[in-house]
């Protein structure tokens, strides 16, 4: 068996579990309501309207003042739901995320859904994330979804840090764990906002219904509204009757007013009066044989989200994380209910282009791209320039060839205005989230601007400026701040469309910084567009790249030169700069093919490149050919 099966077999074994747990639950509290005797059902009738009664009572706190139908919904009398339901389901949506499971071997294992409930907080299943170890190496994916056009809308990945908080609980089945506060591409966690989660009792009841938000089968963000009946509430549980699907674990659970009322957990399957498990047709299950889609749920049950702050709280005497995590959950709680309890996203910033001057000391401080970075032993230098394009390159105006920055360096191309490539240093032991500002973009004085594509290009259309070396990538040492400025020179940015320059590169990078193929956590990173001489012309001055190309190059667990390449292209984006594909695609591929496209030559050993190990025996021109469509950092060959 493999170290993926294993994993998978794991998860799986997860799952199940819980599912068995949740259907002994489900069936003992019907077999115990069905045993009753006929006084004891007559005593619970005569109690049942006193009880409704209390419990509307202390629901009423929850509830709207203006909203005129609410006890009309309580009682099961009426569907009316104000318009502005619809709004604050957009806002309760937005801390929402996909989380991928990526296990130790740096492979994906499968999808859950997670919400944030606090700052830089989350919360999902244990059986999601039931390990600090395996949380290290997954991470939260927000705005995985579509456009009112059906087309995908630019998601942002986030780092878990379960060294800051990681709480779990396999009983009640649910994981706490810290988020990073800024994504792989400069995002900031805060602007998607986060669900407050009141300890009181009472927020639901049974004949109520209860929306959904979640990443059905790991796919694109999905709702089910209202169409979900509480059937019973009883201990830590609440169960109800919804369409949610595998992979919804993780989900929050919502009433009429978007207080979140539960965590997702299982299904609940169904069983005959034998106890055996039930298929849609009616026959059992057969386990290990049946496909387990063909499985018949009687209901789903979900964790009360009291019951979780009550563990929290038994907890904290002994575990600071516990302690850490409440601090965080009744962050600016000032009362214990109210319609909504959500914190709205700030406002994104950076929007517009403002334009800044750098005092020329700062540029004293450039030691740029080093390369002995990997080691002495490992020298990974600057890459040559093609002979015929030795003429192109930019001088600056003391003569020199190469722009250097804090830990980068560029060599720009006169003709285009652009990088011929960027060279930068990655530590990633050393690396800091510096918090992104008002983004200031910046000429650089040691080249003359007529060399230097300028605001011109990017106003008044969906071209970003992308960074060629990511803001975050310079962000480490005593300089950290200064060297993340340094990426927002014009030098450093190439004409990409919004959607391609967001999804960035599918974070190849930190995956690789991340894998525990890379021994030290550094690499070296080079980057550029591939010039063509058939590009598309725009506003008569300009030519933009379609496809981009990047190259890193790490020390493997064998302590030897490992280097992958890459290639993304956004030509369908470029016909007439409107939408046209349903996606951006990427590959890996040889080095030798990025050479082949660029003129470049980055003097790698032979036996550095998997994509060129994997072709040996081949001529040079099949081992160019030779490329891996990437689709998730898992497809990543090292």
């Amino acid at each position: 068996m493999s170290c993926d099966e294993g994993t998978d077999m794991l998860e799986n074994l997860r799952k199940v579990e819980q599912q068995r747990k949740a259907s002994q639950r489900y069936y003992s509290r019907q077999k115990a309501a069905e045993a009753g005797g006929p006084g004891e059902r007559l005593r619970h009738e005569i109690t049942r309207s006193l009880r409704e009664a209390q419990s509307i009572e202390k629901r009423l706190i929850f509830l709207e003042p203006g909203d005129g139908m609410a006890l009309e919904r309580i009682r099961g009398k009426s569907d009316l739901v104000g318009i502005s339901y619809l709004e604050l389901g957009l806002l309760a949506a937005r801390p929402v995320c996909r989380i991928q499971i990526v296990n130790t071997f740096g492979r994906s294992e499968g999808y859950g859904t997670g919400f944030l409930v606090g700052p830089n907080l989350l919360l999902t299943n244990n059986h999601i994330l039931d390990t600090a170890e395996l949380a290290k190496k997954s991470f939260a994916e927000f705005e995985f979804e579509q456009d009112i056009k059906g087309r995908r809308k630019t998601s942002r990945s986030f780092d878990l840090r379960p060294d800051e908080i990681f709480v779990t609980d396999p009983d009640l089945d649910f994981t706490l764990v810290s988020v990073a506060p800024v994504a792989t591409e400069g995002t900031e966690l805060s602007d998607y906002g986060f669900l407050h989660l009141v300890e009181d009792t009472g927020k639901i009841l049974t004949g109520e219904h209860i929306s959904i938000i979640q990443h059905p089968d790991g796919g694109f963000k999905h709702c089910c509204l209202r169409e979900n009946e509480v059937v019973d509430i009883f201990g830590n549980w609440l169960y109800y009757l919804t369409d949610t699907q595998p992979a919804a674990s993780g989900s929050p659970v919502f009433n009429d007013q978007w207080l979140v009322v539960s965590l997702q957990h299982s299904g609940v399957p169904m069983k005959d009066a034998q106890g055996n498990i039930l298929k849609t047709d009616g026959q059992p299950y057969r386990e290990g044989i049946d496909n387990a889609s063909t499985l018949a749920w009687v209901a789903n049950e979900s964790v009360r989200i009291s019951c979780i702050i009550q563990a929290l709280e038994s907890r904290s005497e002994n575990e600071p994380m516990a302690v850490e995590a409440l601090c965080r959950l009744r962050s600016h709680v000032t009362g214990p209910a109210g319609p909504a309890v959500i914190t709205a996203p700030e406002s994104i910033h950076g929007a517009a282009m403002k334009l800044g001057e750098l005092p020329a000391e700062h540029y004293l401080l450039a030691d740029g791209y080093n390369p002995d970075f990997l080691g002495s032993l490992h020298p990974v230098p600057l890459p040559k320039l093609a002979d015929n394009l030795q003429s192109r390159v930019a001088k600056l105006k003391d003569g020199r060839e190469v722009l250097t920055y804090l830990h980068f360096s560029i060599v720009m191309n006169a003709d285009r205005r652009l990088a011929f490539y960027t060279a930068v240093n990655i530590d990633g032991k050393k690396l800091e989230n510096i918090k992104r500002g008002r983004d200031r973009w910046y000429f650089d004085p040691r080249l003359d601007q007529k060399f230097q594509a300028g605001p011109k290009l990017y106003e008044g259309n969906p071209l970003d400026r992308g960074h060629l070396v990511r803001r975050l990538d310079p962000c480490w040492g005593s300089n950290a701040r200064e060297a993340g400025e340094d990426t927002f020179h014009f030098t450093n940015c190439s004409p990409q469309h919004e959607r391609l320059n967001q999804r960035d590169w599918l974070e190849v990078e930190d995956y690789i910084l991340k894998t525990a193929d890379n021994t030290n956590e550094r690499i070296a990173v080079f980057t550029g567009p591939v010039f063509r001489e058939d590009d598309m012309i725009y506003r008569n001055e300009y030519l933009l790249p379609a496809d981009f190309w990047k190259v890193v190059a790490f020390i493997n667990k064998n302590g030897k030169l490992s280097a992958t390449a890459y290639l993304r292209t956004q030509k369908n984006y470029l016909e007439s700069l409107k939408f046209f594909d349903d996606e951006f695609k990427t590959w890996q591929v040889p080095v030798a093919q990025v050479e082949a496209l660029t003129g470049l030559s980055f003097g790698l050993p032979a036996d550095a490149d998997p994509m060129a190990r994997a072709a040996t025996g081949k001529d040079l021109e099949s081992q160019r050919r030779n490329i891996r469509r990437i689709r998730s950092a898992a497809d990543i060959m090292l």
